[in-house]
């Protein structure tokens, strides 16, 4: 292995270790600004500590630096550069100030390892010796939002925007903790101005097109919707919420099609499939719909509002003994879900069914007397059976709102807010 060469004259080695504490400097900008061949990474740290040492070891200020920058320069460089939104270049030194530089760059580290606690120890601290640390802000925004303290992340959030007013990550956070808050109309506002500057964050438009179906602003919402799948075109959520807002619009034929587009994308969310099988069972397309519901079932096979609007649709179609064997397990998975409420609508149904099943066999039974004349029997049978059919559903249910995990977009008919990880 040759012997490192030395330095270039006249280098400011505080000011390159700087940039390595920071993690502004590539291997390869560190190997070139000190003279080196371009060799493997690992041998480029060997040579540049190595030339580093022979002109520089009686300076107790450079050993100390050089320390502290062997502790960053492999981990916490790559977690500045890789963070979702931070959008940190190679040329943007985020303080000039090294003892914070050093604290923030602690706090990316623990904020990547899941340990919030001592992120936000290092990010306050990072704040102490440099009040105008807005990533820092907002990093810290981020964890605070994470654990609910959503007054706190507001001010934070608001702290970032104020020392970078053109950061559309900040803004688009402050929007979310705001909506978290119930503040639609003011995270109306800083969602859009999170895509004034940045036109194609998705995320932003998504939760606009979510706070605007909140306040009942149909029409915007399904704009911004629109704009998602415009952008993202393999979005299955936005497609799905698209189409709950175009049938809220009583766009029927065009949340159809954007049903479908969404199951193309997911085919496993069994909520679409009903809400799609639904709409084509109002649209008088009852084979339509009960292919959908079977569907859905063979996706999930314990999707109890499949079964029920199977069962439902089934019945309508005078399929009675199907429709209860369908019935039957949609009351089953109700009643494991322990939805007692749907368990006894489903079991009034199943009696209906039962009830008809036995006078349809009735009116089938020989005759005792063929000398036996007319009575009103018949005709109580057929008004019972009248009545009981102007008891038929006329369509099936629309699936109802369902909890999801806080790690999951909407998966229900009342979309709210997104719960991806902040920016």
């Amino acid at each position: 292995m040759p012997n490192a060469p030395c330095p270039r004259k006249n280098f400011n080695f505080e000011v390159l270790i700087f940039h390595v504490v920071v993690g502004t400097l590539t291997y390869r900008d560190l190997t070139i600004s000190i003279g080196l061949p371009l060799m493997s990474e690992k041998y480029h740290l060997r040579q540049w500590f190595c030339s580093f040492a022979k002109v520089a070891p009686h300076r107790s200020s450079y050993r100390r630096l050089l320390s502290t920058s062997a502790a960053f320069l492999v981990l916490a460089a790559p977690a500045i550069i890789n963070l979702p939104g931070s959008k940190l270049l190679a040329q943007n030194v985020v303080t000039q100030d090294l003892e914070a530089a050093s604290f923030f760059q602690q706090g990316v580290m623990r904020y990547h390892r899941q340990d919030f606690q001592g992120a936000e120890y290092a990010f306050r601290e990072a704040l102490r010796r440099d009040a105008n640390l807005g990533i820092a802000r907002s990093y810290l925004g981020n964890i605070l939002l994470q654990e609910n303290r959503l007054d706190v992340a507001v001010q934070e959030y608001a702290e970032a925007i104020r020392i970078n007013p053109n950061s559309g990550e900040a803004y688009y956070n402050l929007g979310l903790a705001l909506h978290r808050q119930g503040q639609k109309e003011a995270a109306i506002t800083a969602y859009r101005q999170s895509l004034a500057i940045d036109p194609r964050m998705t995320a932003a438009q998504y939760n606009l097109g979510l706070a605007l179906y909140e306040q009942g602003q149909l029409q915007e919402a399904i704009a911004a919707f629109q704009q998602v799948v415009n952008i993202d075109t393999r979005n299955s959520n936005a497609y799905y919420n698209l189409a709950i807002a175009l049938q809220q619009q009583g766009q029927i034929q065009e949340a159809i099609a954007t049903y479908q587009q969404a199951l193309q994308i997911n085919p496993d969310n069994a909520i679409a499939y009903n809400n799609l099988g639904s709409l084509m069972a109002i649209q008088g397309k009852p084979s339509e719909a009960i292919a959908v519901y079977q569907q859905a079932i063979r996706h999930n096979p314990k999707n109890a509002s499949a079964y029920y609007n199977l069962g439902v649709t089934l019945y309508n179609q005078g399929d009675l003994k199907t429709a209860s064997s369908a019935l039957k397990r949609a009351r089953n998975e109700y009643r494991e879900q322990g939805s007692i409420e749907q368990v006894e609508k489903t079991e009034q149904l199943m009696q209906q069914i039962a009830q008809q099943i036995a006078q349809k066999a009735a009116s089938q039974q020989p005759k005792v007397s063929q000398t036996s004349t007319p009575s009103q029997a018949p005709s109580s049978t057929n008004n019972a059976a009248t009545e009981n059919e102007s008891q038929k559903p006329n369509q099936p249910e629309i699936s109802p709102e369902t909890p999801v995990e806080p790690s999951y977009v909407p998966i229900s008919t009342e979309p709210r807010p997104t719960s991806m990880s902040p920016r």
